[in-house]
């Protein structure tokens, strides 16, 4: 394998799509260049041992798992929070709405600059941040600072949303990423279901503001192992760091890498990455429902912080860190499907032999098929055992296929996206993540008034009808998608 090709293939992953053409497009025209720093095998990320390999994609997934376990940790700190700053429960139900608010906004910003200072910078800075800015969210004086800066370390969190997934991609090439890209995939997912597993325990035996000094402490960790175990994956940037040792060690400044040539400057990198993906969801109706059919999946997920105390408390007299336990139905169900992948993997080995190396984006909705069941169909198995009288295990069994499903509708469709908006990938993501946010966010403020008004099983049953009306979307986009694709002008036709 050329060089160049090296370079090329370490550019495909969804933050980096932006620039991907301006950067192979300059390696193309000066591939003669004597000057031009290309990238050595002992440079390129995906030669490193495939120990450290691995070893930097758990330490990447703990830390994204540690930021969304962050978001949910807070649904049992409310009544303790209501209390401690004399406010309403709906006001304390804003610690996990603005917090995923944040989550749903960071990309915009650190996107871009991870294409400019590359991922380690951007990794530190914004963990550092992170841990910093959640004291004033364990000693807030008032509800006006703790909501503040729930937000705040929500936006600082989010890298680990954005960035994340490219550092997998640098590492492992297009044959082998699809087991690490899944166990990150996993991530970001499996930490909200662990969230109120903890702040249950905690809050049945602890004052509430220990939740947060114990994620404290998780964080910390976290920044430790970030700093020392993981390096720079990005390419660009590790070749215009190995230009300026050139320069300096030569005393020739006309050494160069492709990224000191890069001609958008980073602020309007940063426009396009505000505006874009707001322009896809605005004309492109593909992207539009798939995220939509996310959004309302996520939606779900975070209103059962709110549904949960509900079902297991009022109905069966559960405590905290018992209810808490609760979730452990909707965790197991994602495990047992990432459990699944070796037979996912063998059957896109099989697609893509078919169509000769190039199978369809399409091909990636097969997994969203069968996660567009599971979903309506755990909701409905969840709705009609949450009476009393039903055993509280019922429940929690029928919480198992929502999990899968989950883990199945957002692994397939943010493989689609990349795969089907390569051009503007980073786009088609953050829009995803946007409007997945702006769901997560609203769906717990009406969730208690939701199951007051309606009980236990018309609440969940609504949702799993929602549910069941955006089911034939990955069946519809397999066969007619490559269609769609050719009268859209964000697609990859």
């Amino acid at each position: 394998m050329s060089t160049l090709t090296r370079i090329s293939g370490s550019f495909s992953h969804p933050d980096d799509a932006a620039t991907t053409k301006t950067e192979v497009s300059a390696l193309q025209n000066a591939e003669g260049d004597p000057h031009l720093v290309i990238l050595e095998p002992e440079d390129n990320p995906q030669n490193i041992s495939l120990f450290r390999r691995w070893l930097a994609v758990l330490i990447i997934s703990s830390a994204s798992l540690c930021v969304t376990c962050d978001s949910s940790i807070a649904a049992f700190t409310e009544q303790g929070s209501a209390q401690t700053f004399h406010v309403s429960h709906e006001v304390t139900i804003l610690g996990i709405s603005l917090y995923v608010s944040g989550l749903g906004m960071g990309p915009l910003l650190v996107g871009p600059l991870s294409e400019v200072y590359g991922r380690n910078v951007v990794y530190r800075v914004s963990y550092a941040l992170f841990f910093i800015l959640t004291f004033p969210v364990v000693f807030a004086p008032d509800i006006a600072v703790f909501l503040v800066f729930r937000f705040i370390t929500g936006f600082c969190g989010s890298t680990f949303l954005s960035v994340a997934g490219g550092s997998v991609s640098d590492m492992f090439p297009n044959s082998s990423i699809a087991n690490p890209m899944a166990v990150y995939t996993i991530s970001p997912f499996i930490g909200p279901v662990v969230g109120p597993l903890i702040s249950g325990f905690i809050n049945q035996h602890l004052y509430w503001e220990w939740t947060y000094r114990v994620q404290l402490c998780w964080i910390f960790a976290e920044l430790l192992i970030l700093v020392i175990f993981i390096p720079e994956t990005y390419a660009p940037v590790i070749l215009k760091k190995k230009a300026k040792r050139l320069r300096e060690s030569t005393g020739d400044p006309k050494f160069y890498a492709p990224l000191d040539r890069r001609e958008n400057t980073l602020v309007s990198a940063i426009l396009v990455s505000c505006y874009k993906p707001f322009q896809l969801l605005l004309f492109d109706r593909m992207a539009l429902l798939l995220d939509s059919w996310n959004a309302l999946v996520l939606g779900i997920l975070y209103l059962a912080f709110q549904a949960y105390p509900i079902i297991f408390e009022d109905n069966h007299g559960f405590d905290m860190q018992t209810t808490g336990l609760a979730f452990v139905g909707i965790g197991l169900g994602m495990i047992l499907a990432i459990s699944t992948q070796p037979l996912w993997n063998r059957l896109y080995a099989r697609e893509t032999a078919k169509y000769n190396g190039d199978p369809p984006p399409e091909m990636r909705l097969i997994m969203g098929q069968v996660g567009a069941i599971l979903v309506p169909v755990g909701l409905f198995w969840l709705a009609f055992t949450t009476y009393p009288q039903v055993h509280w295990i019922a429940p929690i069994i029928a919480s198992v296929p929502f999990g899968s499903g989950i883990y199945f509708v957002f692994t397939s469709t943010f493989t689609y996206l990349v795969t089907a908006y390569r051009p503007i990938a980073a786009s088609a993501m953050a829009s995803n993540s946007a409007l997945r946010s702006a769901f997560a966010a609203a769906f717990p403020l009406f969730a208690g008034a939701m199951y007051d008004r309606l009980g236990t099983v018309g609440a969940t049953a609504l949702l799993a009808g929602l549910a069941t009306i955006m089911a034939p979307l990955p069946f519809i986009f397999y066969r007619i998608g490559a269609r769609l694709r050719k009268n859209s002008r964000f697609a990859a036709h």
